[in-house]
């Protein structure tokens, strides 16, 4: 009987529908083979740097957010999980990037507050969900953290950072945010699922500092890099 219902219950790995896959329905081989963001990277902006140093960018123009933590690279089979997630309702998807960010990030200091990345309200309404939001649910529950979702909103509706060209998108993100909360003294992680040029946090780390945060951390699913 019971080797019935635990055939019942066995998850299709999500990757390869190998019959296995495990609690998140990854199977171990699909999971290993994800791009891993292993390379030593710039700790502010997780870019590629030689021995894991700050790089030039980073010296020169410091960004408002003072480290970033990325978990993967945006690259195949990554890039096609995340669209599926954002644009086509697999929100199951959410367990799987909230188990394995938070596993990754389970061993760093505890910030005072996670924000995920907000949407504007318009944008919410044709999404019909924060895909950042129902990621970082997951992280707050697991490594007991205050989930912060209303504190900060988006308030200048823009077109999507993905449809810009790179050198577009910085001034698309000007104003765009507002923080309502003081948040003197605080450490705050920011949670988005994608950097690229890094303007979407740039343009919230900012907001966050004019409300009194002393760090400002982001916590991303992937980083897209230079090829």
């Amino acid at each position: 009987m019971c080797s019935f219902f635990s055939q019942i219950l066995t998850q299709e790995c999500l990757l390869c529908t190998a019959a296995d896959g495990g609690d998140l329905g990854l199977c171990a081989s699909c999971q290993q083979d994800l791009p891993w963001h292993k390379a030593p990277c710039c700790p502010q902006c997780a870019l590629p740097s030689s021995q894991g140093l700050l790089c030039g960018h980073c010296l020169t123009s410091p960004p408002a957010f003072d480290h970033t933590h990325a978990l993967l690279r945006y690259d195949f089979p990554l890039d096609a999980m995340l669209q599926g997630y954002k644009y086509r309702d697999m929100l199951h998807m959410a367990r799987v990037f909230g188990h394995l960010l938070g596993e990754s990030v389970s061993a760093r200091p505890r910030p005072d507050r996670l924000i995920p990345m907000p949407l504007h309200p318009l944008r919410l309404r044709e999404r019909g969900y924060n895909q950042s939001l129902e990621v970082a649910r997951i992280i707050s529950k697991a490594l007991d953290i205050a989930l912060d979702y209303s504190s900060c909103e988006r308030i200048k509706f823009t077109p999507p950072q993905a449809s810009l060209p790179l050198k577009a998108r910085a001034s698309n993100m000007k104003g765009a945010f507002a923080c309502h909360a003081s948040l003197a003294g605080e450490r705050v992680v920011l949670l988005d699922d994608v950097m690229t040029t890094g303007a979407s946090l740039q343009a919230l780390a900012k907001a966050i500092k004019k409300a009194g945060a002393a760090e400002v951390e982001c916590w991303v699913i992937a980083r897209t890099l230079p090829r």
